[in-house]
């Protein structure tokens, strides 16, 4: 399949899917942290974060958890439907200068409910798994 943006549920197809791109800069962190309050010593000294498993800061998890939801809320389906919810598993750390590829794939449609299951999959620039997850959108809205 390729990647497609679709906006009608009836022109959505299982295997569709869309895809977002992004290296992490500090400046992301820097934002994402001062806007969650997120301020964990993980994602901001270096020193405190050498010490532990990680051996350095990484990215808050729903910072890339983000990319998600730009990439169902403006590529596949995109604007115009409601993001129910999200399962996500974090899989490996992500650093400062990794480049995050967000795949949102269509599993399944529901057309009583006008339903959409989508696989969700991060990973890195060596192709290793982030986060890996399911979301479920819906396209009532005004029903």
């Amino acid at each position: 399949m390729k990647e497609v943006k679709v906006s009608k549920f009836e022109d959505l197809k299982v295997g569709d899917f869309a895809e977002v791109i992004r290296t992490i800069s500090e400046d992301d962190i820097q934002k994402f942290g001062e806007l969650s309050g997120d301020l964990n010593p993980l994602h901001f000294n270096e020193e405190w974060a050498k010490t532990t498993r990680f051996n350095g800061r990484i990215a808050h998890g729903a910072l890339i958890a983000a990319f998600i939801s730009q990439a169902i809320g403006m590529k596949l389906p995109g604007p115009g439907i409601l993001y129910l919810g999200q399962q996500l598993s974090f899989r490996a750390p992500v650093r400062i200068g990794d480049t995050i590829t967000v795949r949102a794939s269509v599993i399944e449609k529901i057309d009583e409910t006008r339903r959409v299951r989508i696989d969700t999959t991060c990973t890195n620039q060596d192709g290793q798994n982030v986060v890996l997850g399911e979301a479920l959108i819906s396209f009532k809205l005004f029903e």
